[in-house]
């Protein structure tokens, strides 16, 4: 198993090991689940293309280490917003907040089936470590408790899933359980590592209960990842890692099949199962989701259904992705929906057959709002990630964009003030696989496009960074939005309906009528300079306000040229960029 070695880079590390003052020993407390799921983070982060490489099972698509660690990714950042809310006053997160954030942070955030069980496993321990009125565990848990945890973890991801299946991380989760019972310790550090050590032993023999991992000479993926997992908390309740059980086997695997050479073409998993993975949260009550339950089992296989409490994170594979959306939408409100279809992950995986992909000398990757934009991007070269409408992307989903780019050098373009710090830790992931990465602190997808349009591959990296980080800065951003609430603006107080018109970030205008307030937008815009206007429209803005805008333009500012995009639904009605 790879040991963790360091915090993510652009991370603080955790607060140093403090034992909690126990006669029974290490007890698990808030700051030591803060330190575990950043651990934890790490850890997937340095393991991740270890996992990808040994998924076969349930379908090979080779992203298993990359849902995990998007998933502990979300559990990690909903930990430290709790240690953030509470850094003005005088006390600390208690132990049920610090568990149920990272539960939730994994609810919310959970990919793919392993990431979706890994979920739940850790809602199992915070239902244990959150007990109503239990005053005695407020503020840390000792090893009984911990084990109750565990067991709790393992017995729910069971519950979870519609047909489990013994070999995968379920059968790791269990063994876990079991290792934590028998330590029968007071001290959770002991607990903790017997359920690793039990787990680690457990892994080693899934390929003897599923024939995919014995063919392919693997251990499961979801397996490994959780194992990684419990790695962790070891190292957050001692500070030391735990060490390894012998020699590491060829190949970094674990188990007797380990040595055997792998066969990563796969193609019988990959194709005789459903053709899309189906993802989505759901707000509904218990009742519906068992109804759910049973018609998603019809519709498909892989079915795993977590949360609780009107929250859920529905996952299933099938042929008809239209139909499980439909069903999620006779259940409750289904959002954050993502639908994959597996040909085409299984086709962009190098087959064994085939030579290596040669990477390119230089990629530009770029965070677009929209399909338009997205198409518009794609036009000049760029790889782009999806932002939805309240869905920044992570981390790991910006560092996989820059590997998914496949060149030696790489221009990062996050067009958001708010993915400054996110945009930074992607850019050192991969710079951690060997690819130069330069990031450019493009505000707005306008001031991107002005970067994507100076480009030129065919410079020094040095020299093509200057030139798009020039036009970027040389570019003024704008946006015009329709207030969703009353609200304090730099503009003054604004109410819900109102358009607002937005001058570098900032509300400088609120009106009700968009033509009128991006026409005023536009002349204090102009009114320092400017040869060039972007208008950058949503799909549902009329061809005609285009055309009312281009001819004041044209008549109010002389020498200034308008281009129109369509952005697709973009989550605002307009962006307007100023060279």
């Amino acid at each position: 198993m790879p040991e963790p070695e360091g915090e993510p880079a652009g991370s603080p590390p955790p607060a140093p090991h403090q034992r909690p003052p126990h006669r029974g020993g290490v007890l698990l407390d808030a700051p030591a689940v803060r330190r575990w799921s950043a651990l934890a983070l790490a850890a997937l982060g340095r393991a991740r293309e270890d996992i990808d490489a040994i998924n076969v099972y349930p379908v090979a698509d080779g992203d298993t280490g990359t849902n995990l660690y998007l998933t502990v990714e979300s559990a990690a950042q909903a930990v430290e917003a709790v240690f953030a809310a509470h850094e003005t006053g005088a006390t600390r997160p208690a132990l049920s907040d610090a568990v149920r954030a990272m539960a939730h942070g994994a609810l919310i955030g959970a990919r793919g089936n392993s990431g979706t069980i890994l979920a739940q496993l850790l809602r199992g321990m915070a239902q244990v470590l959150t007990t109503p009125g239990d005053e005695a565990h407020a503020a840390h848990a000792d090893g009984p408790l911990l084990a109750r945890a565990l067991r709790r973890a393992a017995d729910s991801a069971y519950g979870a899933v519609a047909h489990p299946v013994e070999g995968t991380v379920l059968t790791v989760a269990t063994a876990a359980a079991d290792g934590a019972d028998a330590a029968g310790a007071a001290d959770c550090a002991a607990v903790a590592r017997a359920a690793h050590d039990a787990a680690l032993a457990a892994l080693g023999e899934t390929p003897r209960h599923l024939a995919v991992l014995a063919r392919a000479g693997v251990v499961d993926a979801g397996g490994r990842g959780f194992v990684t997992v419990l790695h962790t908390l070891v190292e957050a309740l001692t500070g030391e890692a735990p060490a390894r059980p012998g020699p590491r086997p060829p190949g970094d695997l674990v188990g007797p099949c380990a040595a055997a050479p792998a066969d990563h073409t796969h193609g019988e998993a990959a194709t005789e199962g459903p053709a899309y993975e189906v993802i989505y949260l759901l707000d509904a009550e218990d009742a519906a989701v068992d109804r759910l339950r049973g018609r998603l089992d019809a519709l498909g296989d892989s079915l795993v259904v977590v949360g609780g409490d009107g929250l859920w994170n529905v996952h299933v594979h099938v042929d008809d992705a239209g139909a499980a959306v439909e069903a999620g939408i006779e259940a409750g409100r289904p959002h954050r929906v993502r639908i994959t279809h597996f040909g085409a992950q299984t086709a962009a995986r190098p087959d064994a057959a085939q030579p290596p992909r040669e990477r390119a000398p230089r990629a530009v990757v770029a965070v677009v709002p929209g399909e338009g934009l997205a198409e518009l991007y794609a036009q000049g070269g760029a790889t782009t990630v999806h932002a939805r409408a309240g869905e920044p992307p992570a981390s790991g989903e910006l560092a996989e964009a820059i590997r998914r780019a496949h060149a030696h050098e790489v221009v990062l373009l996050p067009n958001d003030p708010e993915l400054r710090h996110t945009a930074a830790a992607a850019a050192e992931q991969a710079r951690g696989d060997g690819i130069r990465v330069a990031l450019i602190p493009t505000r707005s997808a306008v001031q991107g496009i002005a970067a994507l349009a100076v480009h030129e591959g065919g410079r020094r990296f040095d020299e093509d960074v200057v030139a798009m980080t020039s036009a970027a800065g040389a570019t003024r951003h704008g946006a015009i939005s329709v207030a969703e609430r009353q609200s304090w603006t730099t503009a003054g107080i604004c109410q819900a309906g109102d358009v607002l018109g937005l001058v570098d970030g900032d509300v400088a205008v609120i009106g009700t009528d968009l033509t009128d307030t991006a026409r005023t937008v536009l002349d204090r815009m102009l009114s320092a300079g400017g040869e060039m206007v972007t208008l950058v429209l949503d799909d549902e803005v009329p061809e005609q306000v285009a055309d009312l805008l281009e001819r004041h333009v044209r008549t109010r500012h002389l020498a200034v040229d308008t281009v129109v995009y369509r952005g697709g639904r973009q989550g605002s009605p307009m962006l307007i960029g100023v060279e």
